[in-house]
Formats: C-alpha cells, structure tokens, sequence
C-alpha cells in the first residue's frame, strides 16, 4: 500500500505510515512525499498531534558538523511550486537552535527565505520554523542573508511561522501561520540521507 492510499483510508494507521517511510530508501521516500497533495497533508498534520516529539536532532543530526547545510526536500500544498527544498545548518556544535533557508527555482524573486529553528511555542514535541528572525552571521554554502521584511519576500515570508510535527525518522509535517493565524498551507519534509 503507498503512501497515499494508506493516508486516503479509514481509518489511518499512523504508527504505521511512520513505519512504511522508514522502510523505505531515500529516493522512494522522497518520490512517496511528491504524490501527496494539500487535503491529505492537511490531514497528516492532524493525525500527527502529539504523536512524535521532534527536537532539532531530527532536522540536522547530532553526528553532522556544525555549519554543515543537510537538505529536506519539500512538497507544499500549493498549487504552483509545489517541489522545494529547505536546507538546515546547526550553526555551532552545542547551539539549542537551528539555521536555514528555502532553496528553489523562486529564491531570486522572493529569496531565500532565511529562518530560525526553535522549540515550539505551542503543543509540547513541535519545533517552530520562525521567519520572523534571520540567522545572525552567513554559512558557508548559503545565498546571502536577506530579511523576510522587504519585497516580494514580505509575502512568501514575512510574519510567518511553519509548525513542524514528526512522522518518521526522516518526514515531518507542517503548517504555516501568519500574522499569528493559521493557514490552510501545510507542507511535507523529508531529510536527505546521511551517510557514515
């Protein structure tokens, strides 16, 4: 059973879904994600409440150097540019927070998106990715800093935060807020494999 049809039942096996991604390799993980559209990520978000406690070890690894970008690829709810990326960096070795930014075909219109990784401000287990706050320094590898309050970025951006919600060891779930309110935008996220 894929990925979709196990999401499209009822009812939805969830501890199952996180078993079924990790069975799978990387590129088919990834490819299982790119199937899935906005109403069945919406309600994976919701099944995913409370169920799997995310810290930023999930995102970028404890065994990564620090300043060291790992890729999440991406699939939105959108409906135009659905496939990106957001790529994370634990900015030193013992930081309690992560930096990143989103890399796609649109970063030189609305740029790059930079953001902060930080325990949630909600439910306990969720890790809040705040575009209200820019990295305080550049990384190696990464476009240049730009704030998410001027130009087109103001509207990708600007007074938002992504709330993360785990699935499996790689996948995780999320949905935008902005201004504080909720959005009907969510977003899936699978974490390139690390070798060694």
């Amino acid at each position: 059973m894929s990925l979709f049809e196990m999401l499209a039942s009822k009812p939805v096996d969830f501890v199952g879904i996180g078993t079924y991604l990790d069975s799978l390799p990387s590129d088919a993980r990834i490819r299982e994600l790119q199937t899935i559209p906005g109403r069945l990520q919406a309600r994976l978000w919701e099944l995913a409440e409370g169920q799997r406690a995310l810290t930023i070890d999930h995102f970028v690894p404890a065994n990564v150097p620090h300043r060291t970008w790992i890729r999440h690829y991406g699939r939105n709810s959108l409906p135009m540019f659905s496939d990106f990326e957001k790529r994370f960096a634990r900015p030193k070795k013992d930081a309690r927070e992560l930096w990143g930014y989103n890399h796609g075909p649109t970063m030189g219109l609305v740029g790059p998106g930079y953001f902060i990784v930080r325990k949630g401000a909600g439910n306990e287990g969720e890790l809040d990715i705040d575009y209200y706050r820019t990295p305080a320094e550049q990384i190696e590898g990464g476009p240049k800093i730009r704030s998410n309050t001027f130009g087109l970025s103001f509207f990708v951006y600007g007074k938002m935060v992504d709330v993360m919600r785990g699935v499996s060891q790689h996948v995780t779930v999320g949905r935008a807020y902005k201004f504080g309110k909720e959005t009907g935008n969510y977003f899936l996220l699978c974490r390139q494999e690390i070798i060694g």
